[in-house]
């Protein structure tokens, strides 16, 4: 009988029948699920069978699973391979080397091809290969090593080539590209600077407010605030340095990012998020990225639809570049007169992908990550990307989720002799926290009072300024709507932090050695 009903709901949506007649398209790869064979996957109900009868192994290598929580619900032989064991070896698809060797890292880079050349990771990704093919892989980051090491291994990078992405990211090129692309930037100049006098007279059009951001780097670290000389000579060395810098405008505005995935059949775009930045109870940064809150009402519609649009059209414009796959845009959102510009481009999954995969039109369809998948896998298919993007902006679509990215915010460094468990905390009616029960998913969190925590620093682990804590990840709003923590969030961070607990280190030298082995060392994201 439900074969019957499937059939009869294929014919009225004008869909061949897979099971009675595969025939396969011209230049298009037969599409085997494990139980029927498709000439061509057609619909999102197809998209998710595809993946959820998966053989070939698929890995997110990174130095944790935070970015792509959830995802081996919806792909068959996934597994995440991570340098921190955040989940004290609970969670089966979770594999962590046992054995560790000192090494210093600096950045999320050295930490993958740290991983790749593991023996431990070796020999678990061989013991999974089907020959010659040990499957696919996924980073946060990876680098032209990443590729060669991968190459050797057998496994294919589901990314574009790590020159081209990295092209992508540079933050000149992201203006060049918006502005091709009829995407508005803050009014700015690309310029080389090698004085303030320099700066003054190359910007003198944009007033005595400014904003510097060099090529590469985060928020937090390469964006700087210059409003006089002093100011300048704080950051000078570092502004210099550079072929070329972006010099901005500074307005009044809000943060917000968007995700979306620039596939074959046109751009998937995800709902408009706002931004936590710069909270001193969360991060030591200025202007660091610090959480995200996704809710249907995240700025007025005229805002979400025009970020919408901006990210569409430059999506298209990364196809036109040769750039395919998942990216994620960050939009200013100016509240003094409500215009949407460009902030940055992120050319891979981000911090906020733990958001956009777990919301609720993610669940209706499928998770924007798995059209990642579909784009770099061999397959044939030709969805109705109009529909889903039409679908995706409804605000019935868009459930309410926000997290806390939390840091050790003192400047002292210490031992963690006491951290809480990643899994499911609940806050009592006095603010207090417990532990209620260990899950993998945000979504075992069943209410506000609930919140699912990762944790990153463990017990053993040091903590200095700038250290990842974790990540709380919970349902509905954590700011107010002048962008200020609520009191809910107040009462989460304080209650996490209170569960750590840390044995002081006396000697300068032994805290300088710490931090430098620490993953991280406050010098680069690893999330």
């Amino acid at each position: 009988m439900l074969e019957y009903l499937t059939r009869l709901l294929r014919r009225l949506l004008g869909h061949t029948p897979a099971d009675t007649s595969p025939q396969t398209a011209p230049g298009a790869s037969p599409v085997s699920d494990g139980a029927t064979t498709m000439s061509q996957i057609k619909t999102i109900a197809d998209v998710r069978r595809y993946f959820l009868n998966n053989k070939e192994p698929v890995y997110f290598i990174s130095a944790t699973n935070f970015n792509l929580l959830g995802i081996g619900d919806w792909v068959g032989n996934f597994r995440h391979i991570n340098y921190i064991n955040c989940f004290d070896d609970q969670q089966r698809n979770v594999f962590v080397p046992k054995e560790k060797f000192p090494r210093d890292f600096e950045s999320i880079e050295d930490i993958n091809n740290y991983l790749l050349e593991h023996k431990e990771v070796i020999d678990f990704i061989q013991s999974r290969a089907d020959g010659d093919n040990a499957g696919t892989a996924a980073f946060l980051m990876f680098d032209e090593h990443t590729e060669e090491v991968c190459k050797q291994l057998g496994l294919k990078v589901a990314f574009p080539p790590a020159e081209l992405r990295s092209r992508m990211d540079n933050k000149i090129e992201t203006v060049r590209i918006g502005n091709k692309a009829g995407v508005p930037s803050v009014p700015n100049v690309l310029a080389k600077v090698g004085s303030y006098q320099e700066l003054c007279e190359v910007s003198k059009e944009l007033g005595d407010d400014l904003v510097i951001q060099t090529a590469f780097g985060d928020s937090g670290h390469t964006t700087f605030f210059i409003s006089n000389e002093d100011d300048y000579y704080k950051h000078a060395e570092e502004i210099e340095a550079e072929s070329e810098v972006k010099i901005m405008k500074r307005i009044n505005c809000r943060g917000s990012a968007i995700e979306a995935c620039a596939t074959r059949c046109g751009t998937v775009v995800g709902p408009l998020m706002t931004e936590l930045v710069g909270f001193k109870t969360l991060t030591p940064y200025k202007g660091g990225w610090c959480g995200n809150e996704m809710f249907a009402g995240a700025f007025d519609q005229s805002v979400r639809d025009k970020a919408r649009e901006y990210t569409f059209q430059f999506g298209e414009a990364l196809r036109e570049e040769g750039y395919r796959g998942y990216f994620e845009l960050d939009f200013l959102i100016d509240m003094d007169n409500g215009e949407v510009y460009l902030g940055e481009l992120n050319p891979r999954v981000t911090g906020a992908s733990s958001l956009t995969n777990v919301a609720a039109f993610a669940h209706s369809d499928i998770p924007l990550f798995l059209f990642h998948l579909l784009e770099f896998s061999d397959v044939d298919f030709d969805l109705d990307i109009n529909e889903i993007n039409e679908r995706w902006a409804h605000p019935e679509s868009v459930d309410s989720w926000s997290q806390l990215v939390i840091k050790h915010t003192d400047e002292s460094v210490d031992l963690l002799t006491q951290a809480p468990r990643t899994g499911v905390w609940k806050m009592a009616a006095d603010g207090s926290l417990a532990y209620h029960h260990y899950d993998s998913h945000p979504h075992a969190a069943e209410d506000e009072s609930e919140g699912f925590f990762l944790r990153i620093s463990g017990v053993g682990d040091f903590r200095y300024e700038g250290a990842d804590l974790g990540i709380l990840i919970t349902r509905g709003r954590l700011m107010d709507d002048d962008f200020q923590l609520n009191e809910r969030a107040k009462a989460w961070i304080e209650g996490i932090r209170a569960q750590y607990a840390g044995q002081s280190l006396q000697d300068p030298v032994v805290e300088e050695v710490a931090v430098s082995h620490a993953v991280g060392g406050g010098n680069f994201k690893i999330l």
